[in-house]
């Protein structure tokens, strides 16, 4: 699978900060140091209702990290998935009477799209759960074997019991994590598992479902969290510095594929820091596929809406925060645009070279885009006053806030 082109990082003078930044797992900051390649994973999505303005939000989170890590002169190693078969992709083709594979290639070409034009770094792996599944079976017999999973039905399961650091990543207790496992996917009360918890590997072949040849495991296709192991695994291997992924997915998903590859590995832990970006609401709900309440940017760019401004509303609010999107939100957005475009086209201006560092103290202190904006703000702020004679200033600004933000003026 392919992913989008990337836009150009424009270099800027000076080197940017190592990245404090909220590791779910400990609760707290942590610095994180990679090597002179950074390595990421991110989960992608599940291919229909793309691009929402919650997948947008957890997509420009993690297109910050990677302009954080640029900045230091590193290079990035960023992989993304998608996960083109699972139960909600069968299910909203039945209902919308269309071929499941065809849904999953309209609906993952329509995100490129998306992606593209809000200017996000394409993964430099971008993989499909079908194409991934050569990959996954020999785990999953892997686990089998090492008494780690167990046969239900024709159907496969990890034990969560085999892992001694499962939980560690979302710091959840037992009643929460079966309450949450029954609403993301989980099925806690079937009957003969050996844990309410433990989740499935493989799925045997059901009548009228794709399925793929499982080996030993029998005709059938993968579960959920085995999918991002074997693609994390095989291109990322253990102890990379990111998990990412939305606030919903620190349990079940990243907690299970944490739990699934360090029994695979006996390493410890999978990822060095578990980054979760907070979810976006409407009309006072967070946006879902199953309430229907969503903000689509494709739609936003169909009615002539400038990508950029959507990048700036994403950017205007704690990528930790939740928060909802309005029409105001939007409408505050775009007026910041055309402030700042303003700005940067006049032929000089106020000295821009305290304003980079700004932008660089804010974005290496977990993020904070919107502190980086407000610096951006003063310093438009001052040109409209004060002025100032500094030919290269505008230049300078304009560079920085593509470099480190994304946004083109």
């Amino acid at each position: 699978m392919y992913a989008w082109p990337a836009s150009e990082v424009p270099a800027l003078p000076g080197q940017g900060r190592d990245l404090r930044i909220h590791d779910t797992a400990t609760g707290g900051l942590v610095t994180l140091d990679p090597g002179p390649v950074a390595r990421i994973y991110v989960c992608g999505i599940t291919p229909y209702d793309a691009t929402h303005m919650g997948h947008a939000a957890t997509y420009n989170a993690f297109d910050l990290v990677q302009r954080v890590w640029l900045d230091t002169k590193r290079q990035v190693h960023y992989v993304q998935n998608v996960t083109d078969i699972d139960d909600p992709l069968l299910e909203r083709a039945e209902r919308d009477d269309i071929d499941w594979a065809a849904l999953a290639e309209k609906e993952t070409a329509l995100f490129r799209e998306d992606m593209t034009a809000l200017r996000m770094l394409p993964p430099r792996h971008y993989i499909g759960a079908v194409e991934a599944i050569p990959g996954i079976v020999p785990l999953v017999e892997r686990l089998r074997d090492a008494g780690a999973a167990y046969e239900l039905d024709g159907d496969t399961y990890f034990s969560v019991e085999s892992d001694p650091d499962f939980g560690k990543v979302s710091g959840l207790d037992a009643a929460a994590m079966r309450l949450l496992s029954a609403e993301r996917g989980g099925d806690p009360d079937r009957p003969g598992k050996k844990n309410p918890l433990d989740p499935m590997l493989w799925m045997a072949a059901r009548p009228g479902e794709p399925s793929w040849d499982g080996g030993s495991l029998g005709r059938g296709r993968p579960g959920w969290h085995i999918e991002c192991v074997a693609i994390a695994l095989d291109h990322l291997g253990m102890g990379f510095d990111v998990q990412g992924g939305g606030s919903d997915l620190a349990f079940p998903h990243h907690e299970m594929g944490a739990s699934h590859a360090q029994v695979l590995t006996g390493e410890f832990p999978m990822a060095k820091a578990y980054v979760h970006a907070g979810m976006v609401a409407l009309h006072g709900e967070k946006m879902s596929k199953s309430k229907g309440n969503l903000v689509f940017v494709s739609r936003l760019r169909r009615d002539g809406v400038d990508p950029v401004g959507i990048r700036l509303a994403l950017l205007a609010h704690h990528y930790r925060a939740d928060w909802e999107w309005t029409d105001q939100v939007l409408q505050d957005a775009l007026a910041r645009l055309d402030r700042w475009r303003a700005a940067v086209s006049r032929p000089d201006g106020p000295s821009a070279e305290a304003l980079v560092e700004e932008i660089r103290d804010a974005l290496a202190s977990d993020l904070d885009a919107p502190a980086a904006l407000a610096a951006v703000d003063r310093w438009v702020a001052r040109q409209d006053t004060e002025g100032g004679t500094d030919i290269g200033a505008p230049g300078i600004v304009s560079r920085a806030v593509d470099a480190l933000l994304g946004v083109a003026l």
